[in-house]
């Protein structure tokens, strides 16, 4: 997968409304400053348009499916239609299933528990944690992280020669870390995972909001991604991909929506009739505010024309990457190589500073949001900072006072609603950081790196 911008100027697509871009925060050295939120990798701020249409549609809000009432039958008009508007989205085919869920790890949870049995799964180690765990009741194969995309197709290809060629077998794939933001080769990877008869499943947690996913492009056979990344409020998400192991599999939850008919049986049993649908998977009252955001997004990438927000995208990343060349205190991580397309989440450590200590200070000097820690990404991270596989890490900021060594990172994520003044901001903070130094003095508090109130640096 690459990143085409050359025919496409930036300038002609302005960073889309996003709630909170007036929001301001207070300074440990005094005053307020409109806060910075370069944390999109985490969860990207919603759309003002997702959050208006959600907002029009909320005093019809009603239940869905089962309703005889009008509020409940237009209710269930938008929860399907938003059906339909994300399977355009991700260009699925036309016996495709799109299962809502409720984030990422839902979705692959969900499809790790349709699994055929004595399945066979790969994974690379450099996956989000997201995809890495949930393949417990199938046989495992973690594959070590290759160094370039070509070499990530040969360790593969590799490992699905030397696979039992009659059982099922799944690779779960991430289309962009999220720890270097950088693209996976996953249309060859698909290719590659087909010729050996397995299947392929992407995680598009990274990818969806930055970039467009077409399922039939990419001929992968699922896709999964969360809306709070695609600019949607928490607690939605989705799989869409083939029916088949979906339609075999037991119900991943077992209640109302997912049974067609159950009746007692002689004995005093129930027999149950499921869905086969995608009603199979979706017991329960769905979370239909949250499934018409990720349509609302949906139609708003679009319609503001996402190439062209690539390209500004694309744009920043540059930006942000020559900005931190400039320091040289600053070692960005890459798994592929400097010059790896990738999208806009980009980890660095800055050497002589504790990673949480120089987060916290960009938080409480600059009002710049960013995230520090092993970014629920633990082998890959390590990895990248050549640390030894079994040291301790968390996802968050692990046990270490300011200035000590720490085994994290510092992530900063941007994407369509990210002004220019923001990345200014972070550039300018790096840089007087490096060179002068916190301001204020800090200290770790429940594992976190704080401001001592009332104590500004000795300079």
């Amino acid at each position: 997968m690459s990143v085409t911008t050359a025919a496409l100027d930036p300038s002609v697509c302005a960073p889309l409304p996003v709630l909170g871009q007036d929001v301001t925060v207070p300074l440990v050295t005094g005053g307020e400053v409109t806060y910075a939120a370069l944390d999109y990798a985490a969860s990207a701020p919603a759309l003002q348009r997702v959050w208006d249409d959600v907002a029009a549609y909320a005093p019809y809000y009603g239940s869905v499916h089962r309703g005889a009432g009008y509020l409940s039958q237009l209710s269930t008009d938008l929860f399907e239609s938003s059906r339909r508007t994300v399977a355009e989205f991700l260009g699925c085919r036309a016996d495709d299933q799109v299962v809502f869920t409720r984030s990422t790890t839902d979705s692959l949870n969900l499809l790790a528990a349709a699994l055929p049995a004595d399945c066979q799964a790969f994974v690379y180690e450099t996956e989000h944690h997201a995809s890495l765990l949930p393949w417990r009741d199938a046989r495992v194969t973690y594959l070590d992280a290759p160094r370039t995309p070509d070499r990530a197709v040969e360790i593969l290809e590799r490992a699905l020669a030397g696979r039992d060629p009659y059982g099922p077998a799944l690779v779960c794939v991430t289309g962009a870390s999220n720890v270097t933001g950088e693209l996976w080769p996953v249309k060859e990877l698909a290719a590659a995972a087909h010729a050996h008869g397995a299947r392929i499943v992407l995680d598009a947690a990274q990818l969806a909001p930055h970039h467009p996913v077409d399922i039939a492009e990419l001929d992968v056979d699922w896709v999964a991604f969360s809306g709070h990344k695609l600019y949607a409020p928490f607690g939605s998400g989705v799989l869409a991909g083939r029916a088949d192991w979906l339609r075999a599999a037991e119900p991943y939850l077992a209640g109302g929506g997912a049974s067609r008919t159950v009746a007692r049986r002689a004995d005093g049993g129930v027999d149950v009739d499921w869905h086969t649908t995608a009603a199979r998977h979706e017991a329960g009252s769905p979370n239909v505010i949250g499934v018409y955001s990720i349509a609302s997004a949906c139609k708003a990438l679009t319609e503001a024309g996402f190439d062209h927000l690539v390209a500004r995208e694309q744009e920043l990343v540059s930006r942000v990457l020559d900005g931190l060349a400039e320091v040289p205190e600053v070692r960005v991580l890459s798994l592929f190589g400097d010059d790896a397309p990738r999208v806009g989440v980009i980890s660095f450590v800055v050497r002589g500073w504790n990673s949480s200590h120089f987060a916290a200070a960009l938080s409480a000097e600059y009002g710049i949001g960013v995230r520090d820690g092993l970014f629920c990404a633990h082998p890959l991270v390590r990895t990248l900072l050549g640390s030894d596989p079994q040291e301790p890490g968390e996802c968050g900021a692990p046990e270490a006072a300011p200035g000590e060594r720490s085994l994290n990172a510092i992530r900063v994520s941007f994407g369509a609603g990210t002004p220019d003044e923001h990345i200014d901001r972070f550039l300018r903070a790096v840089t007087e950081l490096v060179r002068d130094g916190a301001r204020w003095n800090y200290r770790t508090e429940d594992g976190r790196c704080v401001p001592d109130r009332g104590e500004a640096a000795q300079v």
